[in-house]
């Protein structure tokens, strides 16, 4: 059995696409999945299953949502390694000026096309900072997440991709479930 992140976009935010964790959980039980453990309200969960292409994962698991609760969910899963790559390759992490609790990690459904990319000048959003590195842009938002203009939708339009963002604390506690499936 592999274990596996999946990381939904949008759920239970400013009272929208509401869906209670036991509710998902049940669902993703349904689904075949064991191990199932979800991680607060917004859409983290981890679990296991046999070794799955994550692109086939990701579309069951939306798929099962618009049948079960009625609306479409993003839906973005990762291997275990992938995560842990992730947060090894945090270009922030080693910065002691830079507050953990102000860096973010935007989960991208695929690599970005470099020419769009290219397109987006780090400068133009200052004091904000990003850098991507594959499939994973990361972000410095000295002011918060609530006040910077690099959001999900931000990268979205700009990237023409599916794009959801965890801070570092919720994504590390995402790797500690994830290891303690695996043991």
């Amino acid at each position: 059995m592999n274990t596996y992140i999946s990381i939904l976009r949008g759920i239970n935010v400013g009272g929208h696409k509401k869906i209670k964790m036991d509710a998902l959980r049940k669902m993703y039980t349904g689904l075949g999945f064991s191990k199932v453990e979800s991680y607060i309200q917004s859409g983290n969960f981890i679990f296991t299953t046999r070794k799955t292409e994550t692109q086939e994962l990701e579309k069951m698991i939306s798929r099962e949502i618009s049948e079960t609760f009625g609306f479409d969910v993003p839906v973005l899963v990762l291997t275990k390694d992938e995560l842990s790559d992730a947060l090894i390759k945090n270009p922030y992490r080693t910065d002691s000026l830079k507050d953990p609790a102000n860096m973010y990690l935007t989960f991208l459904s695929e690599t970005p096309d470099m020419t769009l990319l290219d397109g987006i000048s780090p400068v133009w959003y200052a004091p904000d900072e990003f850098l991507q590195i594959g499939k994973v842009i990361y972000n410095f938002c000295p002011n918060g997440y609530g006040k910077t203009k690099l959001t999900n939708s931000f990268f979205e339009n700009k990237l023409k991709l599916i794009a959801t963002s965890r801070n570092l604390r919720t994504t590390n506690e995402l790797m500690l479930i994830a290891e303690k499936l695996t043991e």
